[in-house]
C-alpha cells in the first residue's frame, strides 16, 4: 500500500500516481471514529541515529460505525505521530502499511477493534533537523480516496478527503542517538601510577547524516575490576569541545574503564565499551 499521505493537510496537495491533486472541493461526511488507548513505542522514547530505520510499534483501539468500511484500498484509517499543531504540522510520520486489527466487540451500530501497526522512522526520510528531537503527539486519521484514471488518457478524476483526530495519548519523545568512547592509558601501568581516560561523546545530526560532538554534557567515569560483573562510579566529568572527555585516576588493580552518558531530553543515553588496563 502506498504511504498514507498526510501531505494534503500540510500543503493542500496530495501526490497520487505521480501527479499532484488538489483536495476535494466538497468535504465528504465525517465518519464517527474513536481512537482509544493509543500507545506509541510501548511508552518509551524513540532513539534514532543517522542511517538505520527504527521500527516503532503502535497499539490502539478503534471504534467505528458498523456501516463504515475500511478496506485500505480506497478507505484508510490508522494512527500517525506528528510535531507541531494539527492545523500547522511541522513534521509527520505515518504507517506505510495497513494495521493488524482484531474485532473485540460489536453492537447494532458499532464495531470495536484492537489494532497494532508499525511506524518506520528512517532518518533520511522522516527526520530533518534538530527541532525534530522533541515530544511528538499521536493522532488518528481516516481518509477516503476516489480516482478515475481514464484508459484513453483523455481525462482523470481525483478526489481525496482526510480527517484527523488528536492529540491522543501522552505523546512520545523522539531523541537523537548518542555514541561514546573510552580509551585508558598507559597500558600496562604500574600500580599507584596515574591512568588517563579519554573519550568522546557524539550524537546524531539529522541534517548532515553524521555524528557530531556533544559538548557541555555530564558523563561518569566507571571502573570494573577484573573478575567482577559490576561497575562503580569514580567521578563525573563534563564534555568539552567536540564532545571530548578526559579524566584521571590512580591504578589500583586490573580492570576496565568506561564512560556512561545518561542522556538528555533530546538525546539518548550511551555507554562506552570498557577499556582494559593491566596493572603491574
Amino acid at each position: 500500500m502506498r504511504k498514507l499521505a498526510i501531505g494534503i493537510a500540510a500543503s493542500g496537495a496530495l501526490a497520487l500516481t505521480g501527479l499532484v491533486a488538489p483536495a476535494a472541493s466538497a468535504a465528504a461526511t465525517v465518519p464517527d471514529l474513536t481512537f482509544n488507548g493509543v500507545t506509541v513505542n510501548k511508552g518509551k522514547a524513540i532513539v534514532v541515529g543517522t542511517t538505520a530505520t527504527v521500527k516503532v510499534p503502535v497499539s490502539y483501539t478503534l471504534t467505528r460505525p458498523s456501516d463504515v468500511t475500511i478496506d485500505y484500498k480506497t478507505t484508510f484509517a490508522g494512527v500517525m505521530i506528528y510535531r507541531g499543531r494539527l492545523a500547522t504540522l511541522e513534521n509527520t510520520v505515518e504507517p506505510d502499511s495497513a494495521p493488524a486489527c482484531t474485532t473485540t466487540a460489536t453492537t447494532a451500530t458499532t464495531v470495536t477493534q484492537a489494532c497494532t501497526e508499525t511506524l518506520a522512522l528512517a532518518p533520511e526520510d522522516s527526520l530533518f533537523e534538530a527541532a525534530d528531537a522533541t515530544t511528538w503527539r499521536a493522532a488518528g486519521f481516516y481518509s477516503q480516496m476516489d480516482q478515475d484514471l481514464d484508459d484513453s488518457d483523455g481525462h482523470i478524476s481525483l478526489g481525496y478527503d482526510y480527517n484527523v483526530w488528536g492529540p491522543l495519548g501522552s505523546g512520545v519523545q523522539v531523541k537523537r542517538a548518542a555514541r561514546l568512547t573510552a580509551d585508558a592509558s598507559p597500558e600496562p601501568v604500574t600500580k599507584g601510577r596515574t591512568i588517563t581516560v579519554t573519550g568522546k561523546l557524539t550524537r546524531a545530526d539529522w541534517e548532515t547524516g553524521r555524528y557530531s560532538g556533544y559538548a557541555s554534557q555530564k558523563a561518569t567515569l566507571q571502573f570494573r575490576a577484573k573478575g567482577s560483573t559490576s561497575y562503580t562510579t569514580l567521578k563525573t566529568v563534563t564534555s568539552g569541545t567536540g564532545g571530548a572527555l578526559k579524566a584521571t585516576t590512580k591504578a589500583t588493580k586490573d580492570g576496565y574503564y568506561r564512560y556512561v552518558f545518561a542522556g538528555t531530553a533530546t538525546t539518548g543515553s550511551a555507554t562506552a565499551t570498557g577499556d582494559y588496563v593491566d596493572v603491574r
